[in-house]
């Protein structure tokens, strides 16, 4: 998102080739991608930004070059309208979210070509209200702001388009511009967005854009954003509409990377659930709020960063916010303290001293997964190796391989506090926990309830020991055939257990499950009483009764992370469904239709093994 409008980059260039650049816009090799524009105070999708892209395998597939070649050949023109006319029929095909934000060269805007109504004209082609659409004006090139003028504006706005001011503060207008032009969209450059939660000046900066806006009835659009400090920050200055690749990335069917019901119940906003959020077993738990940087900047500027961060080792790469590589504190000191080591790399770029091997790690993987990767590195660089935390390979922020220690540490101890005695699976607290968390996270998860049948008469007429063995070897199957790193085994207590699963073939786990336990139960049973099928022995009236062999009853649910609230609600619905298993005959698996607490239901399908 940092790089996408910056045309006039050194490192993009200016293809020359004209011959190529005429068969892309001739036929149509423009291929747009689309950017979500967020509500940060719902989460929802109020539109979409259209970005371009040439062949993919052609030196012109990057905006930049795109763009820059069309300049040099004084084509702009020709590729402005291309570029609109794809963008808009992918919009209509594709049936977008929200309003439709379209890039326009400011220096364009006031030519008959771009006014005599090529856009209104394909717009009613393709059933699309101009009111969906948002002409964002941009200042990409030093001749832009003799375009645009309040006249041109207002033939746009006439014919039912909003406007919107693209890069608040890196044009030549600025100010001038936004109360000269009275658009209904603000969008502030990604150079005041990044690192905003760091930056006192940057915060004021925004809060005063968001008075302006307000005053002005101007919606303003902080653009950029790439960390939950940043966007964090944001909402608490009051900035209503966010973009950046934390949020969305750029795709030709575009998809939300954050959760609106987390926006919306303000975990981002509160300190208090970010506490809870560093609860998950994961390496979110980790991460801290680092500075990062770009390969072009200086190494001057990174030794700067790292006197103001004093506990980092290294500071992360980014480019398009996704982590390349760290620099290293003791490489960038022992080349500075070199003799006259500063004067000559001071202004040196970064990628003079970028390291790619890094550990990046995604924030929802296992803290025991984090660890295995780390334990494999070289040992002489264990304790000095920090650690880049990525969501959907955006930066997150940091992490020390001593915070990772400490908090495993917390963790065994946790778990081994409330782990059963018998089968050592995490008990009620943990799993209550973990429940809590992905309701909180809105996972889309099912809960299965497994019990025994007649246990307690077998346990009565074989014993405790035998009873406790049953148990156990329950509890090893269940870690045989369902432990992996994204489902949750816990022993609630006697031969009750859950299994919290976010695989989809949870069914297939829970029939091996029976079947082995099923051919198990065989062995345990005197002949006797097999060639009877059961036990005789007293009910809980003490009255003698025959029991049948043990089985295994699997109660499942599917409960709605949207309208449960907590785990309390879940271990009702849980319940309820082993109730229902429990009234088949012999081993099966009820499956319930109930996904929330509800006044009135009805039972859902029985699925017999």
């Amino acid at each position: 998102m940092r790089a996408e409008k910056q045309l006039s980059d050194e490192s993009c260039g200016g293809g020359q080739d004209a011959d190529l650049l005429s068969q892309i816009i001739r036929d149509q090799q423009l291929y747009p991608l689309f950017q979500p524009i967020v509500d940060l105070s719902t989460g929802e999708c109020i539109g979409q930004e259209a970005l371009i892209r040439g062949p993919a395998n052609s030196g012109l597939h990057k905006p930049c070059h795109l763009f820059n070649a069309a300049i040099a050949n004084h084509m702009l023109h020709e590729l402005e309208l291309a570029c609109r006319r794809r963008s808009l029929e992918c919009y209509a095909s594709e049936a977008l979210e929200g309003k439709l934000f379209l890039n326009v060269s400011a220096s364009l805007l006031s030519t008959p070509e771009h006014q005599h109504g090529f856009t209104a004209e394909l717009l009613e082609q393709l059933g699309v209200p101009q009111s969906d659409i948002v002409i964002e004006l941009s200042e990409q090139h030093p001749f832009d702001h003799h375009g645009l003028t309040r006249s041109a504006v207002e033939h746009y706005r006439r014919m039912g388009f909003h406007i919107a001011i693209d890069d608040l503060g890196s044009g030549y207008s600025g100010l001038k511009l936004w109360s000269e032009l009275h658009p209904d969209y603000i969008k502030i450059d990604m150079y005041f967005i990044r690192n905003i939660d760091r930056d006192s000046v940057k915060r004021e900066f925004v809060r005063s854009i968001c008075n302006i806006g307000h005053t002005l009835h101007c919606h303003v659009v902080a653009e950029g954003i790439e960390t939950l400090e940043e966007l964090h920050t944001l909402q608490e200055l009051g900035v209503r509409y966010g973009q950046g690749y934390l949020l969305g990335r750029p795709a030709e069917r575009p998809a939300l990377l954050i959760d609106p019901l987390a926006v919306r119940h303000g975990y981002l906003q509160s300190r208090v659930n970010e506490r809870m959020l560093a609860s998950a077993d994961t390496a979110r738990a980790l991460v801290r709020s680092a500075p990062a940087v770009s390969p072009k900047d200086l190494l001057g500027d990174v030794s700067n960063l790292f006197k103001d961060s004093p506990g980092l080792n290294c500071i992360p790469v980014l480019v398009d916010g996704e982590p390349v590589g760290v620099v290293r504190r003791g490489e960038l000191l022992e080349l500075f303290s070199a003799q006259f080591g500063r004067a000559l790399y001071e202004n040196k770029p970064v990628s003079r001293l970028l390291r790619t091997d890094a550990p990046v790690i995604e924030s929802d993987m296992p803290l025991e997964k984090v660890s295995q990767i780390i334990t494999e590195q070289d040992e002489s660089e264990l304790m000095q190796q920090d650690l880049i935390i990525v969501q959907d390979r955006c930066y997150l922020g940091m992490a020390s391989v001593r915070d990772l220690l400490k908090r495993i540490t917390e963790l065994k101890i946790r778990n081994a506090r409330y782990a059963n005695p018998l089968t050592l699976l995490p008990g009620n607290v943990p799993i209550n926990s973990e429940i809590d968390s992905l309701l909180r996270r809105t996972v889309d998860f099912h809960i299965a309830y497994f019990d025994l049948n007649n246990f307690k008469p077998f346990n009565d007429c074989y014993g405790y020991s035998k009873g406790d063995q049953v148990i156990r070897h329950l509890g090893a199957l269940l870690t045989e055939h369902v432990g992996s790193e994204v489902n949750f085994i816990g022993h609630v207590g006697g031969d009750d257990f859950v299994v919290l699963f976010r695989q989809r073939d949870w069914r297939r786990a829970c029939e091996r499950v029976i079947r082995e336990f099923d051919d198990y139960v065989l062995g345990l049973y005197k002949a006797s009483d097999l060639d009877a099928g059961g036990i005789w022995s007293q009910d809980r009236s003490g009255s003698p009764c025959f029991f049948p062999l043990l089985g295994l009853s699997v109660g499942v649910v599917h409960p709605d992370p949207y309208k449960c609230s907590s785990y309390h609600e879940v271990a009702e619905l849980a319940a309820d469904a082993k109730k229902m298993a429990k009234k088949l005959n012999g081993s099966a698996i009820y499956l319930s239709e109930r996904r929330q607490i509800s006044p009135a239901w009805t039972p859902g399908p029985v699925i017999k093994v």
